[in-house]
């Protein structure tokens, strides 16, 4: 017994290692939280009720992590009572969020008509978030699986040592969101221009986020909420960024664009490496605490192109435009806002939009955002931020009421090896970039952000332009990687290899089939989008395809953010200590002070979990290393540590075991005598 209740209490823990080290968001069987969506139905609110509808929906995201991170550390509890989830988490979260939507409504109802049926918006559900292991009988331990999601030997390999949803933090990612992309098909189709349409092209160059700018906020979706986006994003472009810049901070800010004419900001969700590091956000909200863990990557080149419209001239972008594409919580919400576009340099012929994608040998992974092209003619946002821009149809048009404007192209290049799924990221880690808490990092939740910022008479020099079918911009002629569905130079081997010590030659893609998980996962609807000679279309109209190879292609580092405030929410920003990642130089911080930014947003719900914080945003000074090979520690909850991994803890087991063979003599002995 004594040395059961050993193995338990150690079970995913291995000495003191930080990388082995189980993070406080534990597992529950592989089971995430399911809310309906609401920002995306309430897509007419009065101007007058924005500002406190944002705040509402803010606070819906809040109430979901903190009841993710309660489902996420009481895995015992849910399994010694089926009733537990539901009285102690979901119906509580039930009843939060019916008061929040009250409050929505009332709001809406002071300038307008109050909206129906918010009411109904109020129950989530647990659901299974199709990561757990198979059960010994070959069915899927926890229940039946929602997403159609196929386990394969790296599944295996998750569920017996990264627990159930997997990732150095516990809720992803899993080897069954990576897929090899030479098992892919080409799958991208653009329109042929025809007629009238604008064939030029516009680069700027940004940067690819040296100064090391980051925040969890999203001035978007969230303004004036601190940790409105509950993961940490990228930024290049406009400098001051955050819950709470204004229209006029915007631009009187500066920017890391060549052309210091473009004050436009470009932001996007992190990529972190699950290799152990504790980076700058590890105890903080938006960070570790909610479940985004890792070393986060700098890419390695970043290009920003506007292109035309196959059939039609295209028209200026208003000044303070804001487009979102793709979706953040597509993998509970489905795929019909989703745009994730994954791929391979020398593959950009093929996308992935539900997996990472495996690159051979001398291939970076590429991400690929194709914007909304098309404008409704009157508004820089929408309510739901989605409605007052579209997606050109397959040939390029647009829809009724809707006029072209230049279409943003944005392509993210990272130097990541392949990750090792044979060992679950033990030799080479896995990647995933960073997300809500229960949407467990799955590839098809990534999205981008875009804010126009450009000088009137630049975006007039853009349209003339493309118009005129010439390329130009700051950005234009530079760029350096292969073209689109040229293959690379080197060519991967196909015979399967062991693991072998980390260098940065990718080795996953080299191995047998077997070894590569290309089951279709459920973040998309359950559609099979990695089988060879399917596409995977789960965005709109565009398809996710080729970006000029324009922009800057050096290596940079990332600065440090500094420490949030204890209490949430807090209504600005106050500088404190930063670390930094093993191997980087200590950078210098510069934190804009909460008397600075004005007050922010106090939640109607109070919350003890400190979920809520915000991060400010952190710039670096100093000089980045020179990148090196990837470290050797292994994931955090990879391997799952206990007594059969590590010799240095059977001891205890032992040693109980010899107690319990003694007391057992010493009771015979007694009773013969």
């Amino acid at each position: 017994m004594a040395a059961n209740v050993y193995a338990s209490a150690t079970d995913g823990f291995s000495g003191d290692d930080p990388a082995r080290t189980r993070s406080a968001a534990g597992i529950t069987g592989g089971a995430t939280i399911d809310c309906p969506d609401v920002g995306t139905k309430l897509t007419s609110v009065p101007e007058q009720a924005r500002e406190e509808v944002d705040k509402e929906l803010a606070a819906l995201d809040q109430q979901i992590a903190k009841a993710y991170q309660q489902l996420s550390e009481s895995a015992q509890q849910v399994q010694q009572d089926a009733a537990f989830a539901d009285n102690a988490i979901m119906n509580p979260l039930k009843e939060k969020r019916g008061a929040t939507l009250e409050r929505i409504a009332i709001a809406i109802d002071r300038a307008g008509d109050r909206p129906e049926g918010l009411a109904d918006l109020a129950a989530c559900t647990v659901r299974e978030s199709g990561n757990q292991a198979p059960a010994p009988d070959g069915g899927q331990d926890g229940g039946d699986r929602q997403d159609g999601q196929e386990q394969d030997k790296g599944g295996q390999e998750q569920g017996n040592g990264q627990g159930a949803n997997g990732g150095q933090a516990g809720n992803g990612p899993v080897a069954a969101d990576f897929a090899d992309i030479r098992n892919v098909q080409p799958n991208v189709n653009e329109p042929r221009p025809e007629g009238n349409a604008s064939r030029g092209s516009f680069a700027t160059s940004c940067g690819v986020n040296e100064n090391g700018l980051f925040n969890s906020d999203n001035v978007i979706v969230a303004p004036g909420v601190t940790n409105g986006a509950h993961h940490f994003h990228d930024y290049v472009g406009n400098q001051a960024n955050d819950a709470f810049a204004s229209d006029q901070d915007l631009a009187n800010a500066g920017t890391s664009c060549d052309d210091q004419r473009d004050k436009s900001s470009y932001y996007w969700p992190v990529l972190r490496l699950q290799n152990g590091t504790q980076e700058q956000d590890a105890q903080k909200p938006g960070g570790g605490i909610e479940g985004n863990t890792g070393e986060i990557v700098t890419p390695k080149q970043v290009t920003l192109n506007f292109v035309g419209n196959p059939r039609e001239k295209v028209t200026a972008m208003p000044r303070l435009l804001r487009i979102i594409t793709g979706d953040a919580k597509s993998f509970v919400n489905g795929p019909a806002n989703a745009n994730a576009s994954w791929s391979c340099t020398g593959f950009e012929d093929r996308q992935l939009k539900d997996k990472y994608p495996l690159c051979p040998q001398g291939s970076d992974v590429v991400r690929t955002f194709r914007f909304q092209s098309c404008w409704d003619g009157r508004n820089i946002d929408s309510a739901n931020h989605r409605t007052h821009v579209a997606f050109a149809d397959a040939a390029g048009n647009c829809p009724s009421g809707f006029r072209p404007i230049p279409q943003l192209v944005q392509r993210i290049v990272y130097d990541v090896d392949a990750p090792s799924l044979q060992d679950g990221g033990r030799t080479t880690p896995l990647f995933a970039v960073d997300s809500f808490p229960e949407q467990l990092h799955k590839p098809v939740t990534d999205h981008g952000d875009f804010i126009n910022v450009f000088d009137e008479e630049l975006m007039g020099e853009m349209v003339d332009c493309i118009n005129e079918g010439r390329t130009c911009g700051a950005g234009a002629g530079g760029g350096q990687e292969p073209a689109p569905g040229e293959e690379p130079t080197q060519e991967p081997s196909e015979s399967p290899e062991a693991p072998q010590e980390p260098t940065k030659t990718p080795e996953a893609p080299q191995e047998q089939p077997t070894k590569t998980p290309d089951a279709p996962q459920g973040g998309d609807g359950g559609k099979p989008a990695d089988e060879p000679g399917k596409g995977d279309d789960a965005g709109k109209g565009d398809d996710a395809g080729k970006g000029d190879d324009a922009g800057k292609g050096d290596d940079a580092g990332k600065g440090d953010a500094t420490e949030p405030p204890a209490d949430e929410p807090a209504p600005g920003k106050e500088p404190g200590d930063a670390s930094t990642a093993p191997g980087r130089a200590e950078p210098e911080v510069k934190a804009t002070e909460a008397g600075e930014q004005g007050g922010g947003a106090k939640g109607n719900d109070e919350d003890t979990d400190g979920l809520g914080d915000a991060q400010a945003v952190g710039t670096a000074t100093s000089a980045p290393p020179t990148p090196t090979a990837p470290p050797q520690t292994e994931p955090q909850a990879v391997g799952g540590g206990g007594l059969a991994d590590t010799g240095a803890q059977l001891w205890p087991a032992a040693a109980g075991a010899v107690l319990v063979i003694a007391g057992f003599v010493v009771l015979r002995r007694v009773r013969r005598t």
